[in-house]
């Protein structure tokens, strides 16, 4: 394809030629529209000036007869730039005036008539257009008094080719402006085309180039350009996830595989037969919780949990957390308590108990208190009964609900805790501890998908885990939720 081709193909230069087209369209009508009042325009003053003179010639030939009307046009017949005047019997002859010739018929009919004339002074054959009036007076005489058209159409001409020319500047100029316009939007799509192609094929780090006009292309490519780094992440994590599956499900399915080979080789008894398929459908409960995790993350990542979402109260829900893990927590030494205020919320209720119950497991889990010198006397057993205590919170702040869990056990370092959100992440501290890296990351996707975020800081000491999700605009809820508060003991 040629570049001229190209350029004309392009929207911006298409609609440059609409634009040029209306532009047009609308000057000529201008154009014509001015010409048209100013022929109007002189015509009307044509009119005005012979009417007045068939008043003045009539009223001369009512006074003083053919010979005074003879007399009268003869003298006006002889001034420069005079109007055309014929006196004709009532057998068409000419009696006095200036105009040599008519066209046929137009002395037979009275009041206006545009027609072609020829005075009687000019040697030039060329026959020219007047605007005329004839006038029937007694006796079968009639009285013509008329106006020559030049003045008109050379006005005329004059907006005529004003015009031309006007019409013509302005689709040069357009097809000029067209033209920069279309190769500049055309310059700037092959930059976009460019970096698009480099993305096909498969460098991710491409970025569309952004100006510094702010118009809807810079919008676009900045867009875009956030697109592209959130493709860029889910594939960057889609990889770390592959890699991450292929290493840490390798040693669990190798374990399992060891452990069906050693109970065929070394069982001997039924006993021993159970026992090593119960550490199988322990370690297969494992992997099956590890993929039912994975599975969550990747619904709640590509949205597809937002089918079921409904009303509820994060209250409830951390209500119900309570109540399933205190006796977890209680069996760790660790006292759970709740305390919960009306939050109402619009999302999938699901996936956000889920969530928390994940936080709740990782403080349980993490959540054992340092050992610390303690005062003596009745404070030390207060200081050691709060160190051991898990809270979670649920409340409403500003615009969003927030889902918090407080320990008291070692935390997360600052420099990892972002880190500590990624999937298959285990910090060397939760080595020694079964489980999978996924919780934290469960918790930051669920967050994601409702438009709210997980942030992990220090409650000193220990890890305060909190979701903060945007509250549902409602005062339905809000205002037939009591208030909850409750401290587990």
């Amino acid at each position: 394809m040629t570049a001229f081709g190209k350029l004309f193909r392009t929207t911006a230069f298409r609609l440059t030629l609409v634009y040029l087209l209306l532009f047009a369209l609308f000057a000529a009508s201008l154009l014509g529209y001015f010409a048209w009042n100013t022929r109007r325009l002189i015509t009307d003053q044509i009119t005005a000036g012979v009417s007045e003179e068939v008043g003045l010639l009539t009223g001369v030939f009512d006074r003083r007869g053919l010979r005074g009307l003879v007399f009268a046009i003869e003298n006006r017949a002889l001034r420069p730039g005079s109007n055309l005047y014929l006196v004709t019997t009532p057998a068409g002859l000419a009696v006095a005036g200036n105009v040599g010739s008519l066209q046929p018929g137009v002395m037979a009919t009275t009041g206006w008539t545009e027609t072609a004339y020829r005075r009687l002074d000019e040697q030039d054959k060329t026959d020219h257009r007047a605007l005329v009036n004839v006038t029937a007076l007694s006796n079968g005489f009639r009285l013509l008094i008329g106006r020559d058209l030049e003045e008109r159409h050379r006005i005329f001409s004059v907006v005529a080719s004003a015009a031309q020319w006007s019409l013509l500047i302005v689709v040069v100029l357009g097809l000029g402006g067209g033209v920069f316009v279309a190769r500049r939007v055309l310059h700037r799509i092959d930059a976009m085309t460019g970096t698009t192609q480099r993305i096909m094929a498969g460098d991710l780090s491409g970025r569309l180039p952004v100006g510094r006009s702010g118009d809807e292309l810079d919008r676009l490519a900045e867009n875009l350009n956030a697109m592209l780094e959130r493709i860029e992440a889910l594939m960057n994590g889609l990889k770390e996830v592959s890699d991450n599956i292929a290493h840490d499900l390798k040693t669990p399915l190798t374990r399992l595989r060891n452990r069906a080979e050693e109970a065929l080789a070394k069982s001997s008894n039924e006993s021993e037969y159970r026992t090593a398929l119960e550490r199988t459908i322990e370690e297969s409960d494992g992997l099956i919780s590890t993929f039912n995790a994975l599975l969550m993350i990747a619904r709640a990542e590509s949205g597809q949990a937002r089918d079921n979402m409904t009303d509820f109260d994060a209250a409830e829900v951390a209500q119900g957390i309570h109540e399933l893990y205190e006796p977890l927590a209680e069996d760790n030494g660790l006292t759970l308590s709740v305390q919960a205020q009306p939050a109402p919320l619009h999302g999938n209720r699901e996936l956000i108990s889920q969530a928390l119950a994940n936080l709740v497991e990782n403080a349980i889990k993490y959540g054992q208190p340092k050992p610390a010198p303690q005062p003596l006397g009745a404070d030390a057993a207060v200081a050691a009964e709060t160190d051991k205590t898990i809270l979670i919170e649920a409340r409403r702040e500003g615009d969003c609900a927030i889902l918090a869990v407080v320990d008291h056990g070692g935390g997360i370092p600052e420099a990892d805790r972002k880190h500590a959100i990624e999937r298959f992440v285990r910090l060397e501290a939760s080595r020694t501890l079964p489980g999978s890296g996924l919780g934290l990351s469960l918790a930051s996707a669920v967050a994601t998908l409702h438009g709210g975020d997980l942030a992990l800081s220090d409650a000193h000491p220990g890890l305060r885990a909190t979701l903060s999700i945007p509250a549902r605009t409602g005062e339905g809820l809000a205002a037939s939720t009591p208030d909850v508060q409750q401290n587990g003991a």
